[in-house]
């Protein structure tokens, strides 16, 4: 990321422990900007706050913190700027959240496309991918199991660069050059 990236979003997806939150963090640290990481996981037991810590301490005092479970959209209006780069982890937390406080989960995704079209500076958003595996067999993961495919393609179509991240290895899905198919 340069100064010339203003604006630009950039969406990192892939499977649990893919290596996804450490390609990201690594895409913003390139940068010359001031770094704000947007941490949108709750501590609901002590597992996850060991989570929340470890990962508080592995990124070092580079980063800003900013806790937010539900606006995301105000938190990027208020902080994006210039002179700073956002890194959103992660939005399958922040769609759990919203399920969970029963938010209009279109309208909280509506919001936040429309906050990546106001960015002063880049943002990189960290998400799941949760529909490459076998059919949940409960009536809530299938239903979280559809949001979250249809809120990573909405942020994908908004975003500038879509990255694709399994076994630690990123594969760049946009922009690309589409295939041309010959008859």
């Amino acid at each position: 990321m340069t100064q010339s990236d203003h604006g630009r979003s950039t969406l990192v997806f892939g499977g649990a422990r893919s290596g996804k939150s450490t390609f990201a963090e690594r895409l913003a640290a390139r940068s010359s900007l001031e770094r704000v990481y947007v941490a949108t996981g709750a501590a609901f037991d002590d597992e996850m706050a060991d989570r929340i810590a470890l990962h508080k301490d592995q990124r070092g005092s580079y980063w800003i913190t900013i806790e937010e479970q539900l606006d995301l959209a105000g938190v990027l209006s208020r902080e994006s700027a210039a002179h700073r780069v956002i890194l959103v982890d992660c939005l399958t937390l922040w769609l759990s959240n919203l399920m969970f406080s029963d938010k209009d989960i279109a309208e909280e995704t509506a919001r936040l496309i429309e906050a990546t079209k106001g960015l002063a500076g880049p943002c990189v958003f960290v998400s799941n991918e949760v529909g490459m595996g076998i059919v949940p067999e409960n009536r809530l993961s299938r239903s979280f199991r559809d949001a979250q495919g249809r809120l990573n393609q909405d942020i994908a179509s908004a975003c500038h660069q879509v990255v694709f991240v399994a076994a630690g290895q990123p594969l760049l899905l946009k922009p690309s050059h589409q295939p041309e198919i010959g008859l």
